[in-house]
């Protein structure tokens, strides 16, 4: 008698990495129809991404090499795997954003619009369209629970990977459509499955820097798209010029490495930048929680996941990794500004990220400081 029965098709994110390529296994344990789907959305030669590697072969090769390890990957699970890119797409949703940003002196997260607009958009919709997919699957660090018709954001086990923040500016549909199968497993447990099923790419360190553009000497690899623009720094206490810069956009708020002022007795950080006349302004550490610590923000764009909640206390973070902070919002028109305990270093650009338990409520983009800590 013939057999009628079809598994449920899922098409994955292969990376290449060892977190996408434990997924492709852990989805066939759970008797899914595994497609890998390897995507390129960054191409150094299109892009003039010339200064700024890290290494002199890495200019083209890594998407290869990348590719090679999820098509081993693959074949050692006998999975089909094809390849795209979105690089055109990356380069005017993703990255455009990400250069006006700099040169507006302000510091964005190109990972957070990467996801938003590449991976969960532009990949979702080649998938249905090319795979008639039921599902898509990502190796990120962090879970989706589906209760009904409501789809809730949740942070990943392994504390330390969970990759919520980046994923703040979902929407519920993108959310319908995924399935995170490494959200409840840690990190070491991931590359011991790997190892013990043997896959090669086992022990591959992980991917950092810009999201499919891989990691990058920063002000070099800004300097193939914004030129240098010589200008003074100055220190904020006395007004003396203690140095010179290639141009505000390079640096962000609480940087203290890469200033280039050598001969001088004190530790700077970047505590202001008057982009206009381009200055920098930096200040010594005794001065620094008077000159970067903050306890109020005004938030834009903000991608409410599940709608607002009643509770406006809520846990924030303003940086991926970084300690999660007790924190109140209030909303005015269509502006969060979030009140929480002071902290160092909060810079327009960045997204704020809020919490409330394992649930992430959804993130925007920092517009202005209200108002400074008090000390």
């Amino acid at each position: 008698m013939k057999n009628n029965f079809s598994k449920p098709k899922i098409v994955l994110g292969m990376s290449g990495g060892v977190d996408s390529s434990v997924c492709a296994y852990l989805l066939q344990k759970q008797g899914y129809e595994v497609i890998g789907l390897f995507m390129q959305n960054w191409d150094s030669y299109l892009n003039n991404d010339i200064q700024g590697h890290i290494k002199n072969d890495d200019k083209q090769c890594n998407a290869q090499k990348d590719f090679n390890d999820a098509k081993a990957v693959a074949d050692k699970l006998d999975i089909k795997i094809y390849r795209t890119e979105f690089i055109d797409k990356y380069w005017k949703q993703v990255f455009q954003y990400t250069l006006r940003e700099y040169k507006a002196g302000r510091t964005p997260n190109p990972d957070i619009l990467c996801n938003k607009y590449i991976k969960f958009d532009e990949f979702i919709s080649y998938a249905k369209k090319h795979f008639k997919c039921d599902k898509i699957a990502m190796g990120h660090y962090a879970n989706v629970k589906h209760i009904g018709n409501k789809h809730f954001l949740m942070k990943a086990k392994d504390e330390d990977k969970d990759q919520t923040y980046f994923l703040c500016w979902l929407s519920q549909e993108q959310l319908s459509h995924v399935e995170f199968p490494i959200g409840n497993i840690i990190k070491t447990t991931i590359r011991q499955i790997a190892k013990d099923n043997g896959l090669i790419n086992w022990s591959k360190k992980d991917s950092t820097g810009i999201c499919f553009v891989g990691e990058r000497k920063f002000k070099n690899f800004l300097n193939n798209y914004l030129p240098y623009k010589k200008g003074k720094v100055i220190d904020i206490l006395n007004n003396k010029v203690v140095g010179q810069h290639d141009g505000v956009m390079f640096f962000t708020y609480g940087q203290n490495k890469g200033l280039g002022l050598s001969g001088q007795t004190k530790k700077y950080f970047v505590c202001q930048k008057d982009v206009k006349h381009n200055i920098l302004f930096v200040c010594d550490e005794q001065h620094k929680e008077k000159y970067l610590s903050s306890q109020k923000c005004e938030l834009v764009e903000f991608n409410w996941i599940n709608g607002i909640p009643q509770n406006k206390k809520v846990s924030v973070r303003f940086r991926h990794r970084q300690k999660l902070i007790d924190g109140v919002f209030t909303i005015i028109k269509d502006k969060v500004t979030l009140s929480y305990k002071p902290t160092l270093s909060i810079t327009p650009g960045q997204f704020a990220v809020i919490y409330q338990n394992d649930v992430c409520l959804g993130g925007g983009i920092v517009n202005s400081i209200v108002a400074k800590a008090t000390n």
